[in-house]
């Protein structure tokens, strides 16, 4: 299998599936208990059918759209994730580069594996800064400066990670970051001499953004459910978030991991331009609402006053003009592009992003609407 035969996120999947080591594969796929709410996130738009006008004359079609202060050439955007060089050597490089390339979003987690100044330089597209909250203090002033300093765009702070999920594929296959070479999953790893060489000779794997204030995740193994379990501040709240807010200044900021209303309702208390409706892919608490899911009673409640970013599941143009439709300003998503990264680098996520542009711009055409702004609910059927 070539990169020419990857046509969609499931053929970049199965390519990646085939040239990434088993554990690092996995955790990119895998999420939590039974993993019963990440199928859910992307089945949740098969309930519901578009419902097309013809003869509209879709000759010239505008997909952009302005979200968290900036104006995007298309309604999806590069959700932040974290260990990026694990899965290519090149990593978030190559993701920015790609989603510049697109005039979109490139979101940043502060597990990186490349630095917020290293990507301040080299990204020239709109660029957001996931935050953990750290138990570390000095951690997290640090990480929101850094940011400020590197021209970022945009703070999101995820607040569906007071603890990690259970991710039981990352317990069978041993997956830790950096990883840990056992008996059992040596072959693994050696069976992927590509992977294998560019680990072990490219560029050393770190988390530039913890240096001078947490081994963990560069020098020292963990899994990625235990980092968040031992190092992130359980005691984040409201008043916590709003100090976040606050010591971001008048920039866009945005909660990552919104589901509720009333949640909702508090990130515009506290001064959010935006919330990511996100149960993150489906790897904290299995068994929670898909995102799409929840857009519409969302946007009914609160969406004449926040931002609403569908975050999750996404895997075609249709999902896209489905969230929209049903009052979304935009869409994220990670795995769609991790998948193409492992797969085949840069070329692998521009590849997926082409063929994601042009689904969307068909779909448009299909459904009878030139500009973003002309899907409502009205498009929508449920079944």
């Amino acid at each position: 299998m070539r990169l020419e035969d990857c046509h969609n996120v499931q053929d970049f999947r199965e390519l990646a599936r085939r040239r990434l080591p088993g554990p690092v594969f996995h955790y990119i796929d895998g999420a939590a208990d039974d993993e019963l709410t990440k199928g859910r996130n992307t089945r949740a738009f098969d309930d519901v059918d578009l419902v097309p006008d013809v003869l509209a004359g879709v000759a010239e079609i505008d997909m952009s759209v302005t979200v968290l202060g900036r104006k995007l050439d298309m309604p999806l955007f590069l959700s932040p994730t974290a260990l990026q060089r694990l899965f290519h050597w090149e990593g978030e490089r190559a993701v920015g580069r790609a989603a510049s390339a697109f005039g979109t979003y490139f979101g940043v987690s502060s597990l990186s594996t490349v630095s917020l100044e290293d990507i301040g330089r080299t990204v020239t597209g709109p660029k957001m800064l996931q935050l953990y909250v750290h138990k570390d203090d000095g951690l997290n002033d640090s990480l929101v400066q850094r940011a400020k300093d590197s021209g970022f765009d945009c703070l999101t702070l995820t607040v569906d990670t007071i603890v990690g999920g259970n991710r039981e594929r990352c317990l069978r296959t041993g997956f830790t970051s950096p990883p840990r070479f056992t008996a059992s999953s040596v072959w693994e790893y050696a069976t992927k001499p590509r992977w294998a060489l560019d680990y072990l000779f490219r560029e050393k794997f770190s988390l530039p953004n913890l240096a001078g204030h947490l081994p963990e995740g560069s020098s020292k193994s963990m899994s990625v459910a235990d980092y968040f379990t031992q190092m992130l501040d359980q005691t984040l709240d409201w008043t916590r978030a709003e100090a976040i807010r606050k010591s971001w200044g008048d920039r866009p900021f945005c909660l990552k991991g919104v589901m509720s209303v009333g949640d909702a309702r508090r990130a515009i208390d506290i001064g959010a331009t935006a919330i990511m409706v996100s149960n993150h892919g489906g790897r904290q608490l299995d068994g929670s609402r898909a995102p799409f899911d929840q857009i519409a009673e969302l946007a009914d409640a609160v969406g004449d006053r926040i931002e609403i970013i569908c975050d999750g599941g996404i895997q075609r143009g249709t999902h896209v003009l489905k969230a929209l439709a049903a009052g979304a300003r935009a869409c994220s998503g990670g795995r769609l592009y991790l998948y193409a990264l492992g797969a085949a680098g840069e070329p692998g996520v521009r590849r997926i992003l082409t063929r994601l542009h042009a689904e969307i711009e068909r779909d448009m055409k299909l459904m009878g609407v030139t500009r973003i702004d002309q899907l409502d609910r009205s498009r929508l059927r449920r079944r």
